[in-house]
């Protein structure tokens, strides 16, 4: 619109050099100054909490999936059970494959009240009908799997302390990013002002 006094604008973004915020130079704004204080802060606030909170989420998760594994094995029951027919053998016998390789089989077995009971479960490959192979079952008979191995739980406890460590970091990120973003619409408020009472005298003095 003619005559009006256009919005002030930032100056453009140049490459910035590290620790620039802390160089005296006339062109630093107070913002500037409080944005590089406050980023130094998050950062040495995540250093510090970062390591502890994946400690405590490890050490919580640990016990929380210990737990479970007690429960677990005092619940459930190893049992024999005997293969109803032949298992396939592996297109590679011997091989690493075929000896992670597991194959859906029928198996007979007798649940801890007693009962009778035929159920599918994963077995090796090649083993002929007539074989004894182990299974895990709950209190009712109903196959289940076994208790979490000491591996899956350690597993599952690093998996908690990662996710810990990465949420304190994104929040620290976060933290930063947000006061960043408000600084700028400060600095932007402030070169607003500025410019509605020096723009008018730049207009004056052009026409």
């Amino acid at each position: 619109m003619a005559g009006s006094i256009p919005r002030a604008q930032p100056p453009p973004a140049g490459r910035r050099l590290t620790l620039w915020r802390w160089r005296r130079n006339p062109l630093r704004r107070t913002t500037d100054l409080l944005q590089g204080w406050i980023g130094l802060c998050l950062v040495l606030t995540v250093v510090a909490l970062a390591p502890a909170a994946m400690r405590a989420a490890g050490a919580t998760a640990h016990r929380h999936y210990e737990r479970i594994a007690h429960e677990q094995a005092r619940v459930r029951h190893h049992l024999p059970a005997v293969l109803v027919h032949d298992v396939p053998r592996h297109p590679e016998p011997g091989s690493a494959e075929a000896r992670e390789t597991l194959y859906p089989a029928r198996v007979r077995f007798t649940d801890p009240e007693g009962n009778p009971r035929t159920a599918a479960t994963d077995v090796a490959p090649g083993l002929p009908a007539h074989s004894t192979v182990h299974i895990w079952t709950g209190a009712d008979g109903t196959l289940a799997d076994p208790p979490l191995a000491p591996d899956r739980i350690r597993s599952h406890s690093m998996g908690w302390a990662a996710l810990a460590g990465i949420t304190v970091v994104a929040s620290g990120a976060a933290a930063y990013r947000l006061a960043g973003l408000t600084l700028q619409r400060r600095n932007l408020a402030a070169w607003d002002r500025a410019w509605a009472e020096t723009g008018p005298r730049w207009t004056a003095s052009i026409d």
